[in-house]
């Protein structure tokens, strides 16, 4: 794959997250190979329709859930994210969440995503926010750093 190629496939992806919503599932396939990979701090699964079924999942549970992609840097058959994930979810208050995150991701020959990799910090972007744990969490982590 050249540069331009990554950098367009790149590029796609960018776009499809920006822009995802529920009826773009179906069409995954185009974004990912048949066996690629994902995973994050929650779900490592393979092959497009465990992939979907992550991202219906969250069309089902968040409210307005998008993605605000700030960077993107491409080198050979590899790309990484940097996106802020914002949704809305009545357990964790009435305003918007954000998570703040990257992705790295390998490419095939034809710019489908072999690899997605998420990284983001679940304790301090999720947990902490939670009612009841989050009040362990922030004592938890305290008093790590005293």
């Amino acid at each position: 794959m050249q540069q331009a190629d990554a950098e367009a496939a790149a590029r796609r992806i960018q776009g499809f997250f920006e822009q995802i919503k529920p009826a773009d599932l179906a069409r995954m396939d185009l974004l990912y190979t048949d066996n690629a990979r994902f995973k994050d701090p929650f779900n490592e699964v393979q092959g497009v329709p465990a992939i979907r079924a992550i991202f219906e999942h969250m069309f089902v549970n968040l409210q307005g859930p998008r993605f605000v992609v700030h960077d993107v840097v491409v080198q050979g058959h590899q790309c990484f994210l940097t996106w802020d994930f914002l949704f809305r979810q009545h357990r964790l208050g009435p305003g918007e969440q954000c998570i703040r995150g990257s992705s790295h991701l390998l490419l095939a020959e034809d710019g489908r995503v072999t690899m997605h990799r998420d990284y983001w910090d679940a304790a301090e972007e999720l947990y902490e926010k939670l009612p009841v744990v989050g009040a362990l969490m922030r004592w938890l982590k305290k008093r790590a750093s005293s």
